[in-house]
C-alpha cells in the first residue's frame, strides 16, 4: 500500500504541474472572466482518463501500479475538483458582482 501511495504522489505532481503550466498559458492566450484554463484541463483529463480505461479494460496493457500512476496520480493531480469549485465560486462572484466573502 506504502508502494502504490508513493507511485500516485509523483504522478499527483506531474499532473499538478501540468496543470500549473495549462492554467498559466490558458490565462496569457484567454482574457475574460471565464475560467478556460480550469475548462481546458477538465476537458482535456477526462478524454485522458478515458483512452487510459479503455486500454485498461479492452487490451488490459496497463499494470495495476501503471493504473495508480496515471489515473489516480496523474489524472487526480491534472483534474481536481477543488480548483473546478474555487474557479467556479469567483466566476459567480463577478457574475453577481458581489465584493462580500459570501453570496
Amino acid at each position: 500500500m506504502f508502494k502504490a501511495m508513493i507511485i500516485a504522489g509523483c504522478g499527483g505532481f506531474v499532473g499538478t504541474c501540468g496543470r500549473y503550466l495549462v492554467g498559466k498559458w490558458s490565462a496569457g492566450m484567454w482574457h475574460g472572466a471565464f475560467p478556460m484554463g480550469t475548462f481546458a484541463v477538465n476537458l482535456i483529463g477526462c478524454f485522458i482518463i478515458g483512452l487510459l480505461f479503455g486500454l485498461l479494460e479492452k487490451a488490459h496493457v496497463m499494470t495495476p501500479s501503471e493504473n495508480v500512476l496515471l489515473i489516480t496520480g496523474f489524472c487526480g493531480g491534472f483534474t481536481t475538483f477543488s480548483s473546478f469549485a474555487d474557479d467556479m465560486w469567483v466566476l459567480a462572484r463577478k457574475a453577481t458582482g458581489a465584493h462580500s466573502r459570501y453570496i
